[in-house]
């Protein structure tokens, strides 16, 4: 199974288009929403650092590893958010690392919500190391250099919320950026390149008596020449304090989710990711950890719990 995940795709690439979904995919998404959505940088009303980190399919060589770390945070006015991501994501041969910064604006209605619209920018370098290949028949041109490219990004999206409610659509990426465009004997036109990709989430937070929430939570990716992908949540909070939870990612994994409020600013949380695909058969599984610390502006400022 060396490779088989990444490698395929690119022997792919040698006669067609690659298209699939190409970024990186968080179970812990609720607790990490500006890596979908720029509008919600600042939305927490502190300064807020995040950090995230993803093994995926444990036991297959090459499969997905992921780490990235954020910092957002609201001017003292609260009309403006601000944002900074930094991510690494491995998959076999290929390597993306890049950042990001964001800038949002909310406007705050009578019934305590806020709607914010959110832009971001950045740059990603990806590297892809063909030649490092295990070839069975050698001498495909495909694979007779590496990529190393510089790709810009620029997003966009709005974000909706209240103290129960959230609710929000992005497109991380509008610039379709193309990672290799070659000419060969057999096919004048071969290309890889990076699709938009649409996200909608939602969530709400239910009381179910005064020791326990009920937080509900849906992700909807969708990307040209992938099937669309449902993820649906629901995390039960006890005293505020520890959560559990449950999620169903349409044709890929069940996940069950641990989460602790240490203290009012510090929070950490672990995902664990059962597949239900054909991969089931080689992989023990995905584990992610999620740790998030938050600076109020003044010393006892911080307003605990916040859900989302």
């Amino acid at each position: 199974m060396r490779y088989t995940l990444m490698f395929t795709l690119f022997l792919l690439s040698g006669i067609a288009s690659v298209k699939a979904q190409q970024d990186a995919m968080y179970s812990q998404y609720m607790f990490n929403m500006m890596g979908v959505n720029p509008a919600y940088a600042g939305s927490r009303g502190v300064l807020s650092a995040t950090a995230l980190y993803r093994r995926q399919w444990v036991g297959i060589d090459g499969a997905p590893e992921t780490g990235t770390i954020s910092f957002d945070m609201a001017t003292r006015n609260k009309k403006i958010g601000l944002g900074i991501q930094a991510f690494n994501d491995r998959i076999g041969i290929t390597r993306t690392t890049g950042f990001n910064a964001t800038y949002a604006y909310r406007i705050r209605f009578s019934n305590e919500g806020s709607l914010a619209i959110g832009l971001q920018g950045g740059i990603t370098n990806y590297k892809a190391d063909l030649t490092k290949v295990d070839l069975i028949d050698g001498g495909d041109v495909s694979f007779s250099q590496n990529i190393n490219a510089l790709l810009p990004s620029f997003g966009a999206g709005i974000y909706y919320n209240s103290d129960r409610f959230y609710a929000g659509f992005s497109i991380p990426n509008l610039v379709k950026s193309y990672l290799r465009k070659d000419v060969i004997a057999y096919r004048s036109d071969v290309i890889a390149k990076k699709y938009m990709h649409f996200f909608f989430i939602a969530g709400y937070v239910f009381d179910i008596n005064d020791d326990l929430k009920l937080k509900p939570s849906t992700l909807l990716k969708v990307v040209r020449g992938a099937p669309i992908q449902l993820d649906v949540n629901a995390n039960l909070w006890i005293h505020d304090v520890l959560s559990v939870g449950l999620s169903y990612r349409t044709g890929d994994a069940v996940s069950g989710m641990l989460e602790v409020q240490v203290n009012d600013q510090f929070r950490i949380g672990y995902a664990y990711d059962h597949p239900i695909s054909n991969l089931v058969k080689y992989n023990q599984g995905t584990h992610e950890i999620m740790l998030r610390y938050e600076f109020g502006w003044e010393r006892g400022q911080v307003i605990s719990p916040r859900y989302f």
